[in-house]
């Protein structure tokens, strides 16, 4: 089923594929990558001013790494504004996703905790490095194929 949104995109010859609608009514998109970018910029320009949100996930151990952004449309005297939800997914071998940082500057941490769980490149990031975990850590946490380090914590007993 297509929503508006993507019926906008395909009228307008902009590559993605339509995931349907969540629980909530939310047209949800796949837009490829190399295409991330401009659709973003694109979006921006068509209304989506805000982004509520945005995270990464792992499909499943050894497979794609998706990155998920929550856009709203704010508009003066709309009561109930739209939001689509935009998935991005990346080969685990090279997950690199265009930052888009430039377009809505609200993403600058979640992109850097995406990276820093899942090891998500997002390339032209201003910042990217880790934000919760130390600079040392070796691995991905949030990946399911993670192996957590063999070391255990000594505490005081007092």
């Amino acid at each position: 089923m297509q929503g508006n949104l993507s019926a906008w995109l395909v009228k307008h010859g902009l590559i993605h594929r339509s995931l349907g609608f969540d629980y909530q009514g939310i047209e949800t998109l796949q837009i490829k990558p190399g295409d991330w970018h401009s659709i973003a910029v694109i979006l921006y320009v068509y209304g989506y001013n805000y982004l509520r949100s945005q995270c990464a996930y792992d499909v499943a151990p050894g497979g794609l790494l998706a990155s998920v952004y929550h856009l709203t449309r704010i508009e003066y005297g709309v009561d109930q504004p739209e939001e689509v939800c935009i998935k991005v997914f990346a080969p685990r071998r090279d997950p690199r996703i265009p930052s888009v940082f430039w377009v809505w500057k609200s993403v600058d941490f979640q992109e850097r905790e995406s990276y820093d769980m899942l090891g998500i490149y997002y390339d032209n990031h201003p910042r990217l490095k880790r934000i919760l975990m130390p600079e040392s850590w070796i691995g991905w946490p949030l990946r399911k194929d993670y192996i957590a380090p063999n070391f255990y914590e000594i505490q005081d007993a007092h």
